[in-house]
């Protein structure tokens, strides 16, 4: 940590947030209703659950008996995982619109790495220059490409018309080195005290920077974490994928801000202080997973990470099974890399206390909670076809889908996102995310097999 940071008197972004009173206005009333459905269904699953077995099944044998407190106790995991996410997500959103937050307008560079992405360049950095910012520059990153992307890019060169004034586009050419090298080389050409990096295919809304840059008025904030949307929300598979983005991803992270836990700033949008990624030795390429890997690094070398709701990034998701897999593939095996090579903080709490039960939390929900989810849908799946309670299958899935539908309408109500993402909560966990689970479990096998993989590239629509 620079001396700087040390001396630095700290002015802070949400003052007395502790104190800061739940707000009553319209939206905080439908937040409060919405928990209180979410515990009011969480108790009547808890009642049937215990009482089921005792009144309406004949239990006998070990297996059986065995089977009803193993689904038991992850109906106890589960509960808990839900807990503790929703209600600190929306303490979170509480505080975060209870307080006033201050405008704060430094010079930003803006990072576009791009490998082979001719079809959206072009887009992308228009669309960057209708941001709602006075003070920042466009740097793309052509990291090798072996299509058309340096000569479109090269037409983008130069001062174009933004909302405020002229914004600056240069280009850097490179041969191919990963992601990590390509924004290294955008940080490193950068003369900015900030920087955002993001996807080559992303596009970022209008009030991004507005809405990120404000932290940094707090110098102990060394990165934000933006909030992630997608945008070709138009087929079943990508509207569940919306639907794990605003439930599964988002939620956590509001989650996770308010425990002060942020373990993962999003590729697609990640806002940093760039002494805060020289402090954590810059990115790194020996994982897959680099966004994971400089977080903890930005973690353990002092500085404090924060979501921003409103500094919203649109990517595109695969629009196939397959591609789908193979992404949520690279993504395990990138995050078991950045476990392991972090591992030793995990047993090191009396270094950092919270770092260590970020990676704690993180080895839970990429290793524990993918295996016990498979476990108890085969188990009981197993049970019901072998010992006459077939009937336990529906109730089952039901009540786990009853969970999911609430996080659902409390995700939709407090990122205002569309209701036609609320059907999809039936089948989302029983099956899609059940899939994606099973897929984790495999890439964590492959990991410690030492097994070779490939980046690979999801095809542009």
């Amino acid at each position: 940590m620079t001396e700087e940071k040390k001396t630095f008197k700290k002015r802070a972004v949400l003052p007395n947030m502790e104190q800061a009173p739940i707000p009553k206005d319209r939206e905080a009333t439908l937040l409060a209703v919405i928990g209180l459905s979410v515990i009011v269904s969480v108790v009547m699953y808890v009642v049937i659950y215990f009482t089921l077995p005792l009144t309406r099944l004949s239990v006998s044998g070990l297996i059986v008996n065995a089977s009803i407190f193993a689904l038991l106790f992850f109906l106890g995991m589960l509960m808990i995982r839900y807990f503790i996410t929703l209600i600190a997500s929306f303490l979170f959103y509480s505080k975060y619109s209870a307080v006033e937050q201050p405008e704060y307008f430094p010079f930003i560079s803006i990072i576009v790495p791009a490998y082979n992405e001719a079809k959206v360049i072009e887009d992308s950095v228009k669309s960057l220059l209708t941001l709602d910012y006075p003070n920042y520059e466009i740097i793309v990153v052509n990291d090798g490409s072996t299509d058309e992307t340096h000569k479109v890019a090269e037409k983008l060169v130069g001062y174009h018309a933004g909302k405020y004034e002229k914004v600056r586009v240069s280009l850097i050419n490179k041969e191919n080195g990963g992601k990590s090298s390509a924004l290294n080389s955008g940080i490193h050409f950068s003369r900015a005290e900030f920087v955002l990096c993001m996807d080559g295919d992303s596009a970022l809304s209008s009030k991004t920077l507005r809405y990120g840059m404000r932290h940094f008025n707090d110098r102990e904030i060394g990165a934000v974490a933006g909030n992630v949307k997608v945008m070709n929300a138009n087929k079943m598979i990508t509207n569940l994928q919306s639907l794990e983005y605003v439930e599964g991803l988002n939620m956590v992270r509001t989650s996770q801000s308010y425990l002060k836990m942020v373990n993962i700033i999003p590729g697609p949008i990640g806002i940093f202080r760039k002494q805060a990624i020289i402090d954590a030795g810059w990115y790194a390429s020996d994982t897959y997973a680099e966004d994971a890997d400089l977080t903890l690094k930005i973690r353990q070398a002092g500085w404090q990470i924060i979501y921003e709701p409103k500094a919203i990034a649109y990517t595109e998701a695969p629009e196939s099974m397959y591609q789908l897999l193979k992404q949520r593939y690279r993504w395990t095996r990138g995050l078991l890399q950045s476990l392991k090579k972090h591992r030793e903080r995990l047993f090191k709490p009396q270094e950092n206390m919270l770092n260590s039960l970020v990676l704690w939390s993180m080895f839970y929900e990429a290793i524990l909670w993918p295996s016990m989810n498979i476990f108890a849908n085969l188990f009981l799946i197993l049970v019901a076809v072998f010992y006459g309670m077939s009937n336990l299958i529906p109730l089952w899935w039901l009540s786990i889908a009853l969970l999911d539908i609430m996080a659902a309408l409390y995700c939709v109500a407090t990122e205002k996102e569309d209701l036609k993402l609320i059907p999809y909560a039936f089948i989302y966990r029983l099956f899609f995310v059940l899939t994606i689970d099973i897929t984790k479990v495999a890439a964590t096998i492959e990991e410690f097999l030492g097994f070779d993989m490939t980046w690979g590239k999801l095809e542009r629509i």
